[in-house]
């Protein structure tokens, strides 16, 4: 299948609710991580208070259909990457791996010193997957603010502690 990543528009914010569901249908797979396919996504209003304030990319195909999307903001010279989402009709195609290479490109025309994330550890399409792009975990204590924040927020949310992590991308 082929696709295009391209900065989100504001008419695509009614769709990215449908591909954030989608895309967590995915954690059924691991009973342990299942509730989260049934737990609240982004609403297409606050997708849309996302594309005007944050950095908002889109994977759409050859047939004007959105397969997935990735959301970051920037913190202290950082781009911090809050949402990579892939349609499950779509996942294993390389459309959540396009995404991320927008964003870092992005970060690099930008001058950013790094690109971060939160995520689980020990899921495949998860930390492996990021290691696999040139990402390495933060050492815990060597936490930036917002990723501290980030992963106090995720437990609070129920997620295990020992199961998540932070990763940094470094750019220069």
């Amino acid at each position: 299948m082929s696709f295009v990543v391209r900065r989100a528009r504001q008419n695509d914010a009614a769709a990215l609710p449908a591909i954030e569901r989608s895309a967590a249908e995915l954690f059924r797979t691991d009973p342990t991580l299942a509730w989260l396919a049934d737990t609240d996504v982004a609403s297409a209003a606050q997708h849309r208070h996302a594309i005007d304030n944050a950095h908002v990319w889109v994977a759409e195909t050859t047939s004007v259909q959105l397969a997935g999307f990735i959301r970051a903001l920037d913190f202290d010279n950082q781009l911090h990457i809050e949402e990579l989402s892939v349609s499950l009709a779509f996942q294993g195609q390389g459309v959540g791996r396009q995404l991320l290479l927008a964003a870092i490109e992005h970060a690099r025309l930008q001058h950013m010193h790094a690109v971060t994330l939160t995520t689980f550890r020990d899921v495949p399409w998860n930390a492996p997957f990021y290691q696999r792009m040139g990402f390495v975990e933060v050492a815990p204590g060597e936490h930036e603010a917002h990723l501290l924040d980030a992963l106090q927020k995720e437990i609070e949310h129920g997620f295990a502690a020992e199961r998540r992590c932070a990763m940094l991308l470094p750019l220069y």
